[in-house]
Order: structure tokens, then C-alpha cells, then sequence
């Protein structure tokens, strides 16, 4: 049956293990951990022994290209949906090795037992059991070698089992190596039909529902890539991803000496000790970030048409334009790992005040952040010394507005040509008269602090805020927010928790308020127990005039006055009891928003 958008055939198992031995059908995750339990490949082998359906595998034509001398360059398939099902029996019939979660190769042996009643029981995960137990063959794998000869292994086996049927176990035996000739559905999608027309298909066939992001269809592209280099950029973005989260994944790494004898392996091996998490970037990350400072476009679907050669006017596919765009995104891709930019700005983030991960929400955020660094490192408009300020202030700007929340790749699409035609300087300060206007500041940010969210962008910004500022903590000198944040403390509540439900406020939502949330000092916390603040903030200023020190550290009533400035606290809380938590939470808002427009205005 053929479509103009995909044609279904039927391999065999034998064929499709061939297609790949022959490099026709590229496999994008054998280069990537295999996420499968050993139990799902024990289950795959069971029911194609007992001819059961195991699910279509999907594969996508790369175009073919016209190529300089007038000729054509034949696209291989790349497989988008059944990679694991493949690998799995690669592992269990081709006896090939996988690698596990630290990318390390290990075999998956699937046990046999010719002689069993129990159905249940004929395949199994080899473990020393099956060594030890002469019943079971330890490993299928050796039925599908080349040289294997049946009658030969026929009669060891019944030499080894005397009780043994020959003409059964040959029955058996049969019926196990005709799994090699079980067909699989292969839906071949058509060469020329765009990203998104493809992922449709895979939503709807995949039964689980589970979609693919354009980042998989870029990673399979390069997989599928031997001329440009495109496999070993492919492994250089896997391999930082991995090394981003396990630094001590480097004495791994070593081993693969394809890579090891790259240009790309001593760009990254300064993250064997990096134990900085403020930013570990996924290949999704990667790749948008590598792709969007160096083709000024935020669609990543963009980046699929280009690696496979589409001139997006004449819809054609072209050599030149495939081969430009594998060196423009080799080009990002060293831009992303090399070290001094990756460094440079995780220090403007921190800088800015966000020290921990806990204080980060965005991800696309963060990837647009140094996207801008690496674009702005290429602007002869910019000073050198001013590219960290102005990528700070773009963070914290695009943070508070959730400017990528929602539909992240339209608005950073729309961002990158803005930047592009008007200059970055004129985009900024046209986005700050219209995001950041005294509305915003005295209303809007207000009420997004209206929240018993801890994870709100408002409430993390107003923490970044009081750790670039240097701020103490509450009823602390010497202590700051930093050393609570990054050490040692926790979020706590200014009218405690129990005191406030004691009296009446029982809702999560109004107890939970941000606007009364604050990082204290635990010893601090523990001397204000469930008292109002009217009772605790009085007892400090009461020790400011007789320097008996009972909470806290501060003992000079303008030290308690900057304090309370530090932490967004009214100077009436010694007053404050239950009447007045609402009016406590409105002008603490009003504070905090304060704090957060002074803080951006100074970066």
C-alpha cells in the first residue's frame, strides 16, 4: 500500500538486522544509552517466538541530494520510532553489545529453555543459573551466528539432558530460529514531507502517545550523517550532556577512541571537573542553543530542513546547503562547549544572584541567556565588558515577564530577527518601555507575587535579588541570604505557620503566602517558635537597648532598621499581630517589587 506521504512494507527480523549491518537503516540511539529493562527485551523474544504483533517500526528517508557534479547522493532511512525494539534484538540475536546508563558496552543475554511446560517460563534474563543448570541454552544468540550447526548442538545438548526428545527439542529449536524470519511492519515516511507533518504521523501511530521533539529528528539526522562529520558532532553533544551531570563520567569517555582522536574530546574534558549544576544543559538544550546563535532563527524544525538539505524557496534538496549548514552548526557546537564561554556565563548568571539551581525555573530561559551571550560575543556594538551586564539584565527581564513560557520558540524566533534588524541595544530598551513600565513594577509584579508558590519566578527573582545586593538574613548580621540559600538554610514563615492556622487562617494557599516566606537562620527559627511577630520582632528591639542578645545577632536598633530594609519587612511588624496579616502581605509585595526594580535597574 503506498501513500504520497509513507509506503508500508513487511521485513523480516534477518533483513532488518542486515539493513543495519549494511548501514542502510540508521539507528540514532545505538550511540546512546538503552532504556529498555533486560525484562522488555525477554518479553520482545517472547512474543515473536509465539508470533505475536511487536508494533510498527517507523523510519524517515533522508532526501536524496543533488550533489555539485549534477549527480545524486541516496539517502539513508533513519529510524524515528522502534529504536529500542531494534536494539534489543541486536542484543539478544546479533549477540551485539549495548551500552548502559555510563555508556559502558554490555551484553543482554536472553536464557532459552527447549524442555518446559510452563510457557511463562521459556525465556529468561540469563543470570548464573542458567550456566549452572544444563536445561537452559545461556544465550540465544549463538542459534543465529553464521556457522551454527544444529544437528551438532542437537546432540551435545541431549548428551547433557539424556531425557531429551530429539525430534521435540529439533521442533522447538526450528521454531526459536524462525523468529529470524518473523515479519515487523516498517512505515517508510516520505523524504520530502516537512517536520511537522511527520510528527503528526508518529503522534498518531505511536500507541503511547508520546511525541517526539524536533531535538530527537536533529539528533537522528546527524546519526545519519558520515560525510559532514555529523555522527561525532552527534556524540560531542551526548557526550557534554552526559559529562554536564556526571563529571566522574570522563574515565568512561576515554575508551571511545574514535572520539578521543577528535577535535571535540579536549574541548569538553574540562567537565571531568565541573561540579557546577547551574546550568546542565540536555542535547535539546544544546543543540537550540548551537543552532540559534549561528543561523539567527528559534525554530529548531528549521535546523532538520537545513541538515537535510531543503532550500526553503525552491523546495529542492541541495548539496551545498547541507554541507553549510553542518559547518555552521559544527561552529555553534564549539562555541557551546568551549570552556571560557560556558564559564563566562554561568558567572553572569550567578553574578546576577542566582547561585543555585533551586533558583532557576526556566530552562529556555536560560537557553536564550547565553544564545544572547554567544551572539553578543560576536556584536562589534558591544564592549566585551559590558556582554555579561546585558545578558544578566535580558535574563532577569525575560524571567519576570515568563517571556518563554508558552510558545518558547515562536517568541525567541521573533526575538532573533528583532536582534537581527534593529540592533540588540534598540530591541532591549524598545522591550523594557513596554514590559517593564511603572505599571508593571507598582501592579503587575505585585500581584504575581500573589502566590504561595516557593518555585514563582517573582519570589526567585526577589531572592537573587537580596544575594546580589549582599543582603543579611532576617534578625542577622553577617549571615546572608546567599550563605542560607547555597549552605544551610530553609524557607520559613514570617507569622508562623501554627500561629497564623491557630488564629484562624487554615488555608495552605493564605498561610503559604511567598510574601511570607523568608530564608532564616535555623537558630533563628527556633527562637521565634509560633510567636506573632509583634512579640519576636519587639524582643529584638528591646536587646538593641540592653545588649542582652536572645534572637538572633543584632544589637544596634539602625542595624535592625537596615535589616528589616534587607528582607522587604514594614518597620510597623512590631505592631503586626493576626488583624494585620493581609495589610502585612500587600506591603511586603510592594517591598519586595521595590527591591526587584532597584536591583534590575543597578545591573
Amino acid at each position: 500500500m503506498t501513500g504520497e506521504k509513507f509506503t508500508l512494507m513487511q521485513y523480516s527480523v534477518n533483513a532488518i538486522l542486515g539493513l543495519i549491518e549494511a548501514e542502510d537503516f540508521v539507528i540514532p540511539e545505538i550511540q546512546r544509552p538503552f532504556v529498555w529493562k533486560r525484562s522488555q527485551v525477554r518479553d520482545l523474544i517472547d512474543s515473536l517466538y509465539n508470533g505475536y504483533p511487536t508494533g510498527y517500526i517507523i523510519t524517515w528517508k533522508n532526501p536524496d541530494v543533488k550533489t555539485k557534479d549534477g549527480g545524486k547522493a541516496n539517502g539513508k532511512k533513519v529510524l524515528i520510532d522502534g529504536q529500542q525494539r531494534v536494539t534489543a534484538l541486536m542484543a539478544a540475536i546479533s549477540g551485539k553489545e549495548v551500552l548502559d546508563d555510563d555508556f559502558n558496552k554490555e551484553r543482554i543475554k536472553i536464557a532459552f529453555n527447549p524442555l518446559t511446560d510452563d510457557e511463562t517460563k521459556r525465556f529468561a534474563v540469563q543470570d548464573a543459573s542458567h550456566l549452572k543448570d544444563k536445561k537452559w541454552i545461556p544465550d540465544i544468540s549463538i542459534l543465529f551466528s553464521t556457522g551454527f550447526k544444529q544437528r551438532a548442538f542437537e546432540n551435545e545438548y541431549a548428551n547433557n539432558n539424556p531425557d531429551v526428545d530429539l525430534d521435540e527439542l529439533s521442533e522447538v529449536l526450528t521454531k526459536l530460529k524462525s523468529i529470524a524470519n518473523r515479519q515487523i511492519g516498517v512505515i517508510e515516511l516520505d523524504a520530502t514531507l516537512d517536520i511537522d507533518e511527520v510528527t503528526e504521523i508518529f503522534i498518531r501511530i505511536n500507541s503511547k502517545g508520546t511525541s517526539l521533539s524536533q531535538s530527537d529528528f536533529v539528533m537522528s539526522k546527524m546519526a545519519a550523517d558520515s560525510v559532514h562529520n555529523g555522527s561525532l558532532m552527534r556524540k560531542t553533544v551526548d557526550y557534554f550532556c552526559h559529562l554536564a551531570v556526571k563529571p566522574d563520567f570522563y574515565s568512561h569517555l576515554v575508551n571511545d577512541k574514535e572520539f578521543q582522536n577528535s577535535k571535540y574530546a579536549d574541548k569538553i574534558k574540562w567537565l571531568a571537573n565541573d561540579y557546577d549544576d547551574i546550568y546542565d544543559p540536555d542535547y535539546g538544550d544544546m543543540l537550540r542553543v548551537s543552532f540559534m546563535h549561528q543561523f539567527k532563527r528559534g525554530k529548531l524544525a528549521d535546523l532538520v530542513s537545513l541538515l537535510s538539505g531543503r532550500d526553503f524557496v525552491t523546495k529542492e534538496f541541495r548539496d551545498d546547503i547541507v554541507e553549510e549548514s553542518y559547518k555552521k552548526l559544527d561552529d555553534g557546537i564549539m562555541n557551546f562547549i568551549n570552556k571560557y564561554n560556558f564559564s563566562q556565563f554561568i558567572m553572569a548568571i550567578k553574578g546576577a544572584g542566582f547561585v543555585s539551581g533551586k533558583l532557576l525555573n526556566s530552562k529556555m530561559t536560560l537557553d536564550f541567556a547565553y544564545t544572547l551571550y554567544l551572539m553578543l560575543l560576536a556584536d562589534p556594538q558591544i564592549p566585551n565588558a559590558q556582554i555579561k551586564r546585558y545578558v544578566q539584565k535580558w535574563f532577569v527581564l525575560s524571567t519576570l515577564t515568563s517571556r518563554y513560557i508558552g510558545s518558547p520558540e515562536t517568541q525567541m524566533d521573533r526575538d532573533m530577527r528583532n536582534i537581527g534588524e534593529k540592533g540588540f541595544l534598540q530591541f532591549l530598551s524598545e522591550v523594557e518601555a513596554s514590559s517593564l513600565s511603572e505599571t508593571f513594577w507598582n501592579v503587575t509584579l505585585p500581584q504575581n507575587l500573589e502566590t504561595s508558590s516557593v518555585n514563582s519566578p517573582a519570589f526567585n527573582i526577589f531572592l537573587a535579588a537580596q544575594i546580589n545586593q549582599n543582603c543579611n538574613s532576617l534578625l542577622m548580621r553577617g549571615t546572608k541570604v546567599n550563605d542560607l540559600i547555597t549552605v544551610s538554610g530553609d524557607v520559613h514563615h514570617i507569622f508562623p505557620k501554627e500561629y497564623l492556622k491557630k488564629n484562624g487562617v487554615t488555608t495552605k494557599t493564605k498561610y503559604n503566602q511567598v510574601a511570607n516566606y523568608i530564608y532564616l537562620d535555623t537558630q533563628v527559627n527556633k527562637a521565634i517558635s509560633d510567636d506573632a511577630p509583634a512579640i519576636y520582632f519587639s524582643k529584638v528591639k528591646e536587646q538593641c537597648t540592653t545588649k542582652n542578645i536572645i534572637l538572633g545577632n543584632i544589637a544596634e536598633e539602625d542595624v535592625l532598621y537596615e535589616n528589616l530594609a534587607d528582607n522587604c519587612i514594614p518597620d510597623n511588624i512590631f505592631e503586626m499581630r493576626i488583624d494585620d496579616y493581609d495589610v502585612f502581605l500587600q506591603e511586603r509585595r510592594k517591598l519586595m517589587s521595590y527591591l526587584i526594580q532597584t536591583y534590575y535597574e543597578g545591573l
